[in-house]
């Protein structure tokens, strides 16, 4: 947690997307956003990154429809991580009208303290502004990530981990 809290402004970043470290079960997942020499990782909850990717496709509605029809992008690979500056609590979106963009702000979680004489610091953020292709580009990864994780069992539908299940449903 940074005390004055840092924040990334990324008007026109090179990349944004999401990925995953870990075996399935054991995943930390992140957002990367990568602005000239400027790269941001922060952890997220897979939830987090799914729900991300579902409320900004349905943003791009409030944009223009590109000339020619609907673009189709390739998911965004990520990079491997090299060090999470924060872990994301709140998510903000919006529409840049003017400029055509989707705007995501992912604000860090702060914990509050137990000593009511603390006094917070102010949360870190990384505020993206993304093209209608970077949105389609994050959610298709956020989707091939959520789609490899562990297999459900077919009796329960919870996650099933590598070394064993215990079904609630056969007690």
């Amino acid at each position: 947690m940074t005390p004055a809290g840092r924040e990334w402004q990324m008007v026109e970043p090179d990349l944004f997307t999401c990925g995953a470290i870990g075996e399935p079960g054991h995943r930390v997942f992140y957002f990367q956003a990568a602005d000239g020499n400027t790269r941001v990782e922060v952890k997220c909850e897979k939830q987090q990154a799914v729900a991300l990717a579902e409320h900004l496709v349905r943003l791009l509605g409030d944009l223009p429809e590109p000339p020619g029809g609907d673009i189709t992008t390739e998911p965004t690979e990520a990079l491997d991580p090299s060090d999470m500056a924060f872990v994301v609590g709140s998510i903000s979106i919006g529409v840049d009208r003017a400029r055509e963009r989707i705007v995501a702000m992912l604000e860090e979680l702060i914990v509050d303290p137990d000593d009511p004489g603390v006094v917070e610091p102010e949360p870190s953020k990384l505020v993206v502004h993304l093209t209608r292709a970077q949105v389609l580009g994050f959610a298709g990864q956020a989707r091939r990530l959520a789609a490899a994780s562990r297999p459900r069992c077919r009796l329960c539908e919870l996650p099933m981990d590598p070394a064993g299940h215990v079904c609630p449903r056969l007690n």
